[in-house]
C-alpha cells in the first residue's frame, strides 16, 4: 500500500522531477563518478531594485457617514448591504412640522404680496391726486413708508418659505455618490439631531490602497510609479497616486496612496507592498532554486564544458521574486543547477535533462 501511494505522489510531480527520483531510486549507491541528472538555468545579469515589504491595507475613496441635516423622526433607514445610487435615499425623516412650517411661510408671502399690490396702488391714486393738489405729501409719504415695509416683509417671508422647502428635502438623506449601505447607527422610530450619523456608505468601486512609509523610502517613490503588491497569495500592482511629504506626528511615518486597477479588491483587505529601498542597481542573478546551503556556507553548482559539477561559493544579497542576486564567481551566462544538486559533488559528471533561461 506504501508503495501505491508514493507512486500516486510522483504523477503530480513534473515530469522532471519524477524522473530525477527514479534515477535516483533505482541507482544502489551514488560514487563521485556516477552521472547525475540536473536540470539547469542561466545565471542573468539584469537591473535589481531593493525593496522592504510593507503593509498596508485596501480603502475606499468615498467612505462617509451620512448625517442628518435637520432634526426628526426616523420614519426609514436602508438595510445594511443595500446598494444605492447616487441620489437615491438612505434614510427618510418625518416631515409633518416642517410640511405646517412651510404653508404658514407660503401664506406669509401671499399676504406680503397683497400689501405690496396694495400700497403700490395707494401710492399711484395718491400722486394723481397731488398733481391736482388734492391729495397732502404727509399722506404720500407714508404710503411710501407703508409700501418699503410691505416689500421687506414680502422679501423676509420668501426667505423663510424657501427654507422651509430646504429642510423639507432635506428630510430625505440621499447618497452622494454610488455605493453600499455598510452601518446603520440609528433605527426608524429614534430622533435625529441634526448633525447625528445615520449611516455609513461605501463605495466599493472606487478603491485604493492606504500604507505608511518611513522617511528613508521617499526618495525612490514617485508619483505615477508602479509597485507590486501580495494579498492571500495573490499578486497584482497599484500606481502611486501620492505620497504625502508630511509625517504623522506620533510615528514619524508618511501617508502613501495607490491606485487600483483591478476589481478583485476588496475595501479593508490586508497587502504587502514592494517599497523600493534603494537606486537600482545592475546585479547577476541566479534562481533561488539554485542555492546549496551547508554547515560551511552558501554554493553554487555551475556546470562546466566538460559538464562536470563546479561548486562556487557565492554570497547572496537582494531576492527579487523567485531569483537573487549572488556575487563570488558566477557569470552571466553560467548554467547553474536547480534540481539534483541535493547529493552532488564537486567535478562530478552531470547530464543536463532540461535548461531553463534565466529570468
Amino acid at each position: 500500500m506504501k508503495s501505491n501511494n508514493t507512486t500516486v505522489q510522483m504523477f503530480k510531480l513534473p515530469a522532471m522531477v519524477v524522473a530525477l527520483l527514479l534515477f535516483t531510486a533505482n541507482s544502489p549507491a551514488q560514487d563521485e563518478n556516477s552521472t547525475v541528472p540536473v536540470v539547469v538555468a542561466s545565471a542573468v545579469e539584469r537591473e535589481l531594485i531593493p525593496e522592504n515589504n510593507i503593509a498596508g491595507t485596501v480603502i475606499s475613496r468615498n467612505d462617509t457617514r451620512l448625517a442628518a441635516q435637520v432634526e426628526g423622526q426616523v420614519v426609514w433607514v436602508a438595510e445594511v448591504g443595500a446598494r444605492l445610487a447616487q441620489g437615491e435615499a438612505a434614510t427618510r425623516l418625518d416631515d409633518t412640522l416642517i410640511r405646517e412650517e412651510l404653508a404658514e411661510h407660503e401664506a406669509s408671502v401671499a399676504r406680503a404680496r397683497a400689501s405690496v399690490e396694495f400700497n403700490k396702488a395707494e401710492l399711484g391714486r395718491l400722486q394723481k391726486l397731488a398733481a391736482k393738489n388734492l391729495a397732502a405729501k404727509s399722506r404720500i409719504d407714508e404710503v411710501r413708508r407703508d409700501l418699503a415695509v410691505a416689500r421687506s416683509d414680502y422679501t423676509a417671508n420668501q426667505a423663510r418659505a424657501r427654507q422651509a422647502r430646504e429642510k423639507l428635502q432635506r428630510t430625505v438623506i440621499k447618497a452622494p455618490f454610488d455605493g453600499i449601505v455598510t452601518e446603520r447607527f440609528i433605527q426608524a422610530g429614534e430622533w435625529a439631531d441634526a448633525g447625528s450619523a445615520v449611516v455609513r456608505l461605501v463605495d466599493t468601486a472606487s478603491l485604493e490602497v492606504q500604507a505608511w512609509v518611513p522617511v528613508s523610502v521617499l526618495p525612490f517613490v514617485t508619483p505615477g510609479m508602479r509597485l507590486g503588491l501580495v494579498a492571500a497569495g495573490a499578486k497584482g500592482s497599484g500606481q502611486v497616486r501620492t505620497l504625502v511629504p508630511v509625517g504623522n506626528r506620533e510615528s514619524r511615518l508618511y501617508e502613501l496612496r495607490l491606485t487600483l486597477d483591478e476589481s478583485r479588491w476588496s475595501a479593508g483587505q490586508s497587502v504587502r507592498i514592494a517599497i523600493p529601498a534603494a537606486a537600482a542597481r545592475t546585479a547577476t542573478v541566479v534562481p533561488r532554486d539554485a542555492l546549496v546551503l551547508r554547515r560551511d556556507g552558501i554554493s553554487v553548482f555551475r556546470v562546466n564544458g566538460n559538464n562536470q559539477a563546479e561548486r562556487v561559493s557565492v554570497t547572496t544579497a537582494v531576492a527579487a521574486g523567485d531569483n537573487i542576486e549572488v556575487s563570488g564567481g558566477i557569470r552571466p551566462g553560467d548554467r547553474v543547477i536547480i534540481r539534483g544538486s541535493e547529493r552532488l559533488r564537486a567535478g562530478q559528471p552531470v547530464k543536463v535533462m532540461e535548461a531553463l533561461p534565466g529570468t
